[in-house]
């Protein structure tokens, strides 16, 4: 029985592998073989009281509301207040107050750092690194270009730009803080604790490493271009025009600050907290504060209530266009409950206390199993979304905390998305700037290697 439970288990573990790499959406997939899985575990006599042929719809059915009320909610509203960002023209404003500064740098090597944290920054504002990628090619690109820099170093720079910034209103972070605070050992935790407590500790310095690896990289790269006497291929940027903004001062920082005004919200009452543990902050609250204010600074800019009014639906539809990510939480919960009830999981768990010490060895396997995944499919996070109920099982059975799995594997995830040619960051940037995906990859597989390889052993410094 045991025999066929780890056919089973491996069997099931492959196929979601291969349907990551074949692009196919995770969630049905998840959904699909977690369902096969439990009612096997009822073929089994495991995991359940009874054999109601319902049992494992029913499963969905719990994990929904478990997951709506928490991580779900948290999502769907940061998913909304995106979306009102973008409708009411504050992202705009943002990136423009950001990148302005950047026309009067004229040399094209210490625009590569600059420009690669300007926009580790802006994707705070604009968490999509598609989106992100498609406003830079349209504002940043033309100013690169006119400083001299080459092609592809500036779609190297641009592909780059939204890996590991730590943000509480990542739906990641978000995800997992909240399955962490429910073991005793991280009773408690918020996203803004996990966040600035944990994630920034890493990522930070990350962010500055990386910088450097790319100012010397593709300086290098250049000059060996030169060498082999390559000519520069003028990409032509197919995007809209460059944002121009037009408003007074106050107009330009007032709505400046709203995308990121619940992220200053976050961390004001995070710092607070060090000082009294009474006072905190959620995520949701900073969100409802931010989005009552963005209204008042609406009405008194437009004047219009009913123009006013009507943009709030944004606001409803971009919680709507977010529900996928909470779907794919539920649908990787009930894969992994299927695992469980067939007995997978406790089997793994009793092997893995029995050995000596892992240490090291369970997060370096997750990093490596997490770089050929996002290599070959492009997706940053999908498998990172599917072993969140696994971490802390896992790394307990491994005798290490928790977080010296959580840490490396979604950092891992985020940096390695622009070293796959398959992904849509890249694939827009090559697009955009008519060069190769392969030759853009080249360019971005140093400096976000160097980047996984310095944060893993940051991580295992502070964490294991």
């Amino acid at each position: 029985m045991d025999i066929l439970m780890y056919i089973i288990a491996i069997l099931a573990v492959i196929l979601v592998v291969y349907m990551l790499i074949k692009k196919a959406d995770i969630k049905i997939t998840l959904f699909g073989i977690g369902i096969v899985l439990l009612y096997v575990a009822m073929l089994m006599k495991r995991g359940f009281d009874n054999n109601n042929i319902l049992n494992p719809l029913q499963v969905i059915i719990d994990e929904f509301k478990n997951i709506l009320p928490k991580a779900g909610f948290i999502i769907l509203i940061l998913g909304g207040y995106t979306a009102y960002m973008s409708a009411i023209g504050a992202n705009e404003v943002t990136v423009y107050a950001l990148t302005k500064p950047l026309k009067g740098i004229k040399s094209e090597y210490i625009l590569v750092p600059v420009v690669f944290l300007l926009g580790n920054l802006l994707s705070l504002v604009i968490p999509s690194a598609s989106n992100l990628a498609i406003i830079l090619l349209a504002t940043l690109y033309p100013v690169l270009k006119k400083s001299g820099m080459s092609t592809l170093t500036a779609a190297a720079v641009i592909a780059t730009t939204a890996t590991v910034m730590p943000t509480p209103l990542g739906g990641d972070n978000v995800a997992i803080a909240q399955e962490l605070s429910k073991y005793p050992e991280f009773a408690g935790l918020t996203t803004s604790e996990y966040v600035f407590r944990y994630h920034a500790i890493v990522s930070i310095p990350t962010l500055f490493v990386m910088a450097i690896v790319h100012y010397f990289w593709q300086k290098y790269q250049d000059k060996r271009d030169y060498a082999k006497g390559v000519k520069e291929v003028l990409g032509e940027v197919d995007t809209e025009k460059s944002i121009k903004i037009e408003g007074s001062l106050l107009y330009k920082t007032v709505y400046a600050l709203l995308p990121i005004f619940p992220i200053i919200l976050l961390l004001i009452f995070y710092i607070i907290s060090l000082y009294n543990s009474k006072v905190s902050l959620s995520v949701e609250m900073a969100v409802i504060i931010s989005f009552i204010v963005a209204l008042i600074v609406e009405l008194i800019n437009k004047k219009n209530v009913r123009s006013v009014m009507n943009e709030t639906e944004k606001f409803f539809t971009g919680m709507g266009k977010s529900f996928g990510i909470v779907a794919l939480l539920v649908a990787a919960t009930v894969f992994v409950d299927g695992l469980t009830k067939i007995g997978i999981i406790s089997s793994i768990q009793n092997a893995m206390q029995n050995m000596e010490s892992t240490g090291i060895l369970l997060p370096l396997i997750l990093v490596i199993l997490t770089a050929v995944i996002v290599i070959l499919s492009g997706s940053g996070t999908a498998l990172f979304y599917a072993m969140v109920p696994l971490m802390y099982g896992l790394a307990t059975a491994a005798g290490i905390s928790a977080l010296a799995v959580t840490i490396p594997m979604g950092l891992a995830g985020n940096l390695l998305r622009a070293v796959s040619p398959v992904s849509a960051v890249v694939v827009i940037v090559a697009g955009a700037t008519k060069q190769n995906p392969l030759a853009i990859v080249k360019r971005t597989a140093v400096p976000m290697i160097a980047g996984v390889i310095f944060m893993f052993i940051l991580s295992m410094i502070f964490f294991l």
